[in-house]
């Protein structure tokens, strides 16, 4: 992208000064940036950074790619108040010196320094918008609305104008400026400015190394994304331009494969899409288009859990070329240190502790084998059964989406209506406060609903690879008991006892009563089945002795499973998994397996 055009009113070219607006600390400037400098290749380069801090901001520019923060003392401020300034690849500020050097132009640093900058209470579109609409619309966009200005803002954009009025005045000039000052130092630039009354050096300022943990939380831009941009500086090639969602994308398969590696666990696919649901929302609701490192962490800890969410952080505050120990002194930063209205995200791991917790006098470990193998030989083959405290919470859960599933009928058949001469079934307070305005009191009539719920079919994992080949179908052992078929990991692959299996559902079905389930998977009426989620909902259609059949999983069945429901005189209640707890879904993804009913009675020495 070019900023040259005819010198009208609308042009940020003025003579042989060229204006480059840039939001401090953000990626897409810093690419547009550098693309400019390289197009157009200036003699003088003039950023808004103050000259008493040019001795250490050259210093760190050689520093890069590790990142440095500058630190020195505020005398107007508060006591024992330092002000820290991080100095990060991916600022267009930073790149404007970077770039300037390689290109060989005389570097300008033009901001004045009198002390605390001015506050610009202004906001500005969403960076990534300029990937979109290009640099020149986004700056129009942005000057249709002048932002206010005060005393303090002139005088700061006056000293701007004096340094740019000194420069060479016979080489071409490329102005870096903030956003936010281009009007004021437009304006400024109109007429000969006087030298201003600000320091011309400050003492106390030292540069140092930031610890590489540190960086998420003292950096504008993530670590994570600063990386990618670092890599696609020096090629500036469009094919490793770096793009915040895919940048977001990368960033939650890399924290995928530390989740796993760390807890044995995986993360769905419709745990996936619901994370990009999530973090557009909490985009939208900070007035972005794109979430930074804290909503990303977040969403992650919400839709799957802590564990997830801290390697997220984890991998992107990840920033390889920055190092513990160097030439400056490595000091360990927080957010509250460097930045004011931070905010706070509490992660809460659960892994296992490899020291020795504090437990009560007499308590017996956890039996292991006394050789390996030892208990994959008592393993006779002859039967399977399942384990009685497993199957009361499996039930309860089945019904608690029975319960859930009508109570969403229920409410799809609620109206409401205004108070006329019977209240009905209640006042509806909800609609009542709505119409308000209409002195009306609303009341709710609830419709029957047309028959009850029978079998339920739960599907954490589509099984797409292949995870789970277990493919077991076993009746109720009484009338409160389910026939339940699923398919689940090996148990015996994973052995936690004498032959006592453990494994991992990857979908069930329960239907009730029991005794009537012949072997779900060999059934050849189920051949139809694209899956074996289609299977158990075949099945669940086939075996639910009443008209409503639940069906949870990532995303609804495909159509035509509404109309085989319809001809049989069923109706599929889907519930979207994203719905339910993720905690409360593990407990039940666990399932033990036992080779005998003799195993029952010594089970619970071996499950927990």
């Amino acid at each position: 992208m070019s900023l040259e055009s005819a010198p009208d009113a609308g042009s940020l070219r003025r003579g042989r000064f060229t204006y480059f607006p840039v939001l401090p600390g953000r990626l897409e400037f810093s690419i547009e940036l550098r693309r400019a400098l390289l197009a157009e290749r200036p003699r003088v380069v003039a950023v808004e950074l103050p000259a008493t801090l040019e001795d250490a901001y050259l210093r760190a520019v050689d520093r890069l790619p590790q990142m440095s923060v500058i630190l020195y003392p505020e005398e107007g401020g508060e006591q024992d108040e330092a002000v820290y300034v991080p100095v990060e690849p991916a600022d267009p500020f930073t790149e404007a010196i970077r770039t300037a050097r390689e290109i060989r132009a005389e570097i300008v640093f033009a901001e004045p320094d009198f002390g605390p900058r001015p506050h610009l209470p202004d906001r500005a579109p969403d960076p990534y918008s300029v990937r979109h609409l290009g640099l020149e619309r986004y700056v129009e966009a942005y000057r249709v609305y002048p932002q206010p200005r005060s005393a303090a803002i002139d005088a700061h954009a006056a000293g701007i104008a004096w340094k740019l009025q000194g420069a060479d005045p016979m080489a071409s000039v490329f102005v870096v400026l903030s956003l936010n000052l281009l009007d004021p130092v437009l304006d400024a630039m109109e007429q000969p400015q006087a030298q201003p009354a600000a320091r011309v050096s400050r003492a106390g300022v030292e540069l140092l190394n930031p610890h590489p943990r540190c960086l998420a939380e003292i950096a504008i831009e993530y670590p994570y994304l600063q990386y990618r941009y670092e890599q696609f500086r020096g090629s500036m090639q469009d094919a490793l331009l770096p793009d915040r969602p895919r940048a977001q994308l990368a960033l939650l398969l890399e924290a995928e494969k530390a989740y796993e590696k760390a807890t044995g666990e995986r993360v769905s696919h419709w745990q996936r899409r619901l994370l990009g649901r999530y973090t557009r929302n909490l985009a939208l609701v900070g007035g972005g288009l794109t979430a930074n490192l804290l909503d990303i962490t977040a969403a992650a800890r919400s839709v799957v859990d802590d564990n997830y969410g801290w390697d997220v952080w984890e991998t992107g505050g990840s920033y390889p070329p920055q190092q513990v120990q160097g030439d400056l002194m490595t000091v360990d930063l927080s957010g509250e240190e460097v930045w004011r209205d931070t905010r706070k995200l509490r992660l809460r791991r659960r892994l296992p502790k490899p020291k020795q917790r504090l437990k009560p006098a007499g308590l017996k470990p956890r039996k292991r084998e006394k050789f390996p193998g030892e208990w994959a030989r008592q393993i006779d083959g002859n039967a399977i059964c399942s384990y009685p405290p497993e199957d009361i919470v499996v039930e309860d859960f089945g019904r608690f989406l029975q319960k859930k599933a009508k109570s969403i009928l229920s409410e799809e058949r609620v109206r409401a209506e205004p108070f006329s001469t019977s209240v009905l079934d209640g006042i509806d307070l909800r609609e009542t406060i709505r119409h308000w305005h209409e002195n009306k009191i609303y009341v709710r009539q609830f419709d029957k609903i047309a028959g009850d719920v029978g079998s339920v079919a739960v599907i954490f994992d589509e099984d797409r690879n292949g995870r789970y080949p277990w493919l077991t179908t076993w009746l109720g052992e009484h009338a409160n008991e389910s026939d339940m078929a699923f398919y689940s990991t090996d148990p015996f692959d994973k052995l936690v006892g004498p032959g006592i299996g453990r494994a991992e559902y990857g979908g069930f079905l329960l239907s009730l009563p029991p005794r009537r389930m012949i072997d779900v998977w060999t059934d050849p009426d189920y051949e139809f089945a694209a899956s074996k989620p289609e299977r158990l909902l075949l099945a669940a259609l086939d075996y639910s002795i009443h008209r409503h059949v639940v069906y949870v999983a990532a995303r609804p069945p495909r159509p035509v499973f509404r109309t085989i429901a319809g001809r049989l005189g069923r109706s599929i209640l889907y519930i979207p998994i994203g719905q339910l707890s993720p905690a409360k879904l593990k407990k039940f993804r666990v399932v033990h397996v036992l080779d005998s009913h003799q195993r029952r009675s010594s089970a619970k020495e071996y499950i927990w």
